[in-house]
């Protein structure tokens, strides 16, 4: 019995020093958090509710964090990654889309996409490297994965990644001086 109670005494003792653990590191370093938190999301309020997540998804686990290094280091990375997902979530505002103009019957409609999809081809392949038109056709045309693309090409998936934003952007600086040289 007696062991039963030393044991029963050392959990509440591991648990309240857990509990403590994870909040004197969040109320120690909150506004070291909160700066990293503003640094992804712009707006002080958005920045202050992510930290708030963070804790709130740590606390189920504060019973495994047992010193203040693995405290900071979890709250950190919690704080990053709960900023990021919400940056990700934000949505773009959508513009609604004139009915004449979305008209693939419209003949001239027809015709001026036929003629913007040459246009987009053209500069594909004269203006871009062999590399980046493969990464493009397998993602925007055959829609492969950026984990795909990297495993076919032997490539990393930033690498992957920054090859296609250099694509596109090419792609949409060459279309813009086109159409900017025929006005």
């Amino acid at each position: 019995m007696l062991q039963f109670a030393t044991s029963f005494v050392y959990m509440i003792e591991r648990h309240i020093m857990s509990d403590k653990t994870l909040t004197t590191v969040f109320t120690k370093l909150r506004k070291k958090f909160l700066n990293m938190a503003m640094t992804i999301l712009p707006d002080e309020e958005d920045a202050a509710d992510a930290l708030q997540d963070a804790f709130c998804k740590l606390w189920p686990r504060r019973d495994t964090i047992n010193d203040e290094a693995k405290a900071e280091a979890l709250t950190g990375v919690t704080v990053r990654n709960i900023c990021i997902d919400r940056t990700r979530k934000r949505t773009l505002p959508t513009v609604p889309l004139d009915e004449e103009h979305d008209t693939i019957n419209n003949e001239s409609t027809y015709s001026e996409r036929e003629d913007k999809y040459n246009r987009v081809k053209a500069i594909i392949d004269n203006e871009l490297t062999e590399l980046q038109r493969r990464i493009i056709e397998l993602k925007e045309i055959e829609g492969v994965e950026i984990v795909e693309i990297a495993r076919r090409q032997q490539m990393t998936e930033s690498a992957v990644r920054m090859n296609l934003s250099r694509a596109r952007n090419r792609i949409r600086e060459c279309y813009r001086k086109e159409a900017g040289d025929e006005q």
